[in-house]
């Protein structure tokens, strides 16, 4: 199955549980050395009840399954996830133009840990605006914060 074969679709209430999995997934293997500062059923609970119904949440979906999400709150990236066989694909490319059509930028929080997110993101347009020491986050991991102005 190629890229050409995914939709990138609005999340529907009945996709959270196929969503969290996706995260749950991804997390896992992007960053096994994070500790997840919540167990899967929150997770699952914060997709149900949070990410899908109250913001602007995408996902890359095949016939079959649910490969990858991206989640937006205004100018904000909350989330960016695809499932670990799916990275590499041009899935993100195709999220990141969906995302960049916010007419102010963009904003995002990831891990420095997280240096194939951050190649990722750099590539993308997005600049080191600030960093921490993790003690905002649930996780208490070193983070950074990227902004992408479009062209004028």
């Amino acid at each position: 199955m190629t890229t050409d074969d995914v939709l990138l679709r609005r999340a529907r209430d009945a996709d959270a549980h196929a969503a969290a999995d996706v995260w749950l997934r991804s997390y896992a293997t992007a960053l096994p050395t994070v500790h997840c500062a919540h167990d899967e059923a929150d997770v699952r609970d914060w997709f149900a009840r949070v990410l899908v119904p109250q913001y602007e949440t995408w996902l890359a979906a095949t016939r079959s399954s649910v490969v990858g999400l991206m989640v937006l709150n205004g100018r904000e990236l909350k989330q960016l996830y695809l499932e670990p066989e799916w990275r590499g694909r041009g899935l993100g490319d195709r999220f990141m133009s969906l995302a960049k059509q916010q007419p102010n930028g963009l904003s995002l929080w990831t891990f420095q840990i997280n240096g194939p997110a951050r190649r990722f993101y750099q590539r993308h347009g997005f600049v080191e605006v600030e960093r921490t020491d993790g003690q905002r986050n649930d996780e208490r991991e070193p983070d950074i914060r990227y902004v992408w102005q479009p062209q004028t």
